[in-house]
């Protein structure tokens, strides 16, 4: 596989929705790619949804609930998450999403933070900063834990 098609799917990894960077950054160095330049296609890519989601999803959401009485309850579904979630942010609206962003686990990540945003009406500017901070950490703890810290210094050879 060549550089540029392993780059491109990394990056296209890390925009989809539940895999996105900690999935991305792993693939992209088994298959070649530096540690930080994989993080760094990563964080890329886990960022590009990070805007539309956040300006669209709440006309989507509506759109859903009037559509069909399945959609419906998938809209709601989203919305119950995003409420669950809630507590992260009591600490600051922004600091309380960057961190819930930043935690490498399953229903955290851009795409989720995104719609927590969306949902609490959280302005863009205020938003995606905050998202962008997060996953610039998530990008440093998956790459820290599964590659060693050192890896992010340069100071180990990968």
């Amino acid at each position: 596989m060549s550089f540029l098609s392993c780059s491109l799917i990394t990056f296209l990894i890390a925009a989809m929705p539940v895999v996105e960077l900690r999935g991305a950054i792993p693939y992209g160095v088994a298959h070649g790619l530096p540690h930080l330049f994989a993080a760094a296609l990563a964080v890329a890519g886990n960022l590009l949804p990070a805007p539309f989601i956040i300006i669209f999803a709440r006309r989507v959401l509506a759109w859903m609930k009037r559509k069909s009485p399945r959609l419906r309850g998938i809209a709601e579904m989203f919305e119950r998450k995003a409420e669950k979630n809630k507590k992260a942010l009591n600490r600051g609206i922004t600091i309380g999403l960057m961190l819930f962003v930043a935690l490498p686990l399953p229903g955290t990540g851009a795409w989720t933070g995104s719609l927590i945003a969306a949902v609490f009406d959280i302005r863009l500017r205020s938003a995606l900063p905050a998202v962008a901070a997060g996953v610039a950490l998530a990008a440093a703890l998956v790459t820290g834990l599964a590659y060693g810290f050192g890896s992010l210094a340069g100071s180990i050879p990968g």
